[in-house]
């Protein structure tokens, strides 16, 4: 949306701005150091108002985490119904965020608040990378494996959840855990092509790296992890309007093989705090696919 604008210019290097819509800014602030700027919020995808806080912290340290960098310092983003909701449900929130905050090592320091017609909560967070370990999505080159560290899942599971009160807790301990670890270990092997997995749903954040790599990705169906219940819940008919949006936007440039309506629906489901897709093998995590020269189109799913 604002790819359009420019951006503002100062003393320092812009090395990742607005050109492809990667997880963040990053601004170069000496040759050993990158400075990382992110911000994320969105409005509760479960009832329990601490593990929502928990969810939303652990979302925006991950756009951090995506680019190989590391979260040092966050603020608070809330967004509060004060005459509709009590307060005492609001530090819940507050507290998820800071025990996620708490677990990556990164300082939590306040924040903004507003009263507002519904609950929002998130973080802006700044951390650091080394230039020559940035993790970007224009970096992927032909005949790279694709391993992704999370199943997927969550937002037809979350669906589920808010019209039938279910509990998956399979599903927020997977939205609630850091891409910590994900990222050292992709860090650690040279990885310097990825992107997490979030709202865009897979087929979006895969075509989002094709685009900008000038590559096809493609993705072996049968490879994708999912979470236990997924595969029933799109079955059921709980699946989001973003989530059909996703695959309404990919459709134009992606081959789909034989993959019926419930896979092409899975593979983009809309995710929170997903996990990280990346150009290369990590230990745990399998591979759901790889890069290849491009073709006539973007994302072929086989």
């Amino acid at each position: 949306m604002v790819a359009g604008l420019g951006t503002a210019t100062g003393t320092t290097d812009l090395l990742v701005g607005l050109d492809h819509g990667d997880d963040a800014a990053v601004v170069r602030l000496d040759e050993r150091t990158g400075l990382v700027a992110t911000a994320d919020f969105f409005t509760p995808v479960v009832d329990d108002a601490y593990d929502w806080g928990r969810i939303a912290a652990a979302n925006a340290l991950s756009d951090v985490y995506a680019m190989g960098g590391t979260p040092l310092v966050a603020l608070n983003l809330l967004c509060w119904p004060r005459d509709v909701l009590p307060m005492e449900l609001a530090r819940e929130v507050l507290r998820g965020g800071q025990d996620v905050a708490r677990e990556a090592g990164c300082h939590l320091a306040g924040g903004h608040s507003v009263d507002d017609d519904g609950p929002k909560y998130g973080l802006a967070v700044t951390g650091v990378v080394r230039p020559e370990e940035l993790i970007t999505l224009e970096a992927g080159r032909p005949g790279q494996p694709l391993s992704l560290t999370k199943p997927l899942g969550v937002g037809v599971l979350n669906t589920r959840h808010k019209a039938t009160g279910e509990v998956f807790a399979e599903a927020v301990a997977s939205m609630s855990t850091l891409n910590r670890d994900a990222a050292r270990a992709a860090v650690a092997a040279g990885i310097r092509c990825g992107t997490d997995v979030t709202g865009f749903g897979l087929l979006g954040h895969a075509s989002k790296l094709a685009r900008a790599s000038g590559l096809t990705v493609a993705i072996d169906a049968a490879r994708v992890p999912y979470l236990a219940g997924a595969r029933e819940a799109v079955r059921d008919g709980y699946v989001s309007g973003g989530s059909r949006r996703n695959l309404d936007w990919v459709t134009p440039w992606t081959d789909f093989g034989a993959a019926g309506e419930q896979e092409r629906l899975l593979l983009a489901d809309a995710q929170t705090s997903g996990g990280l897709l990346v150009a290369g093998e990590l230990p745990g995590a399998p591979v759901v696919g790889e890069l290849l020269p491009r073709g006539e189109h973007m994302v072929v799913v086989r």
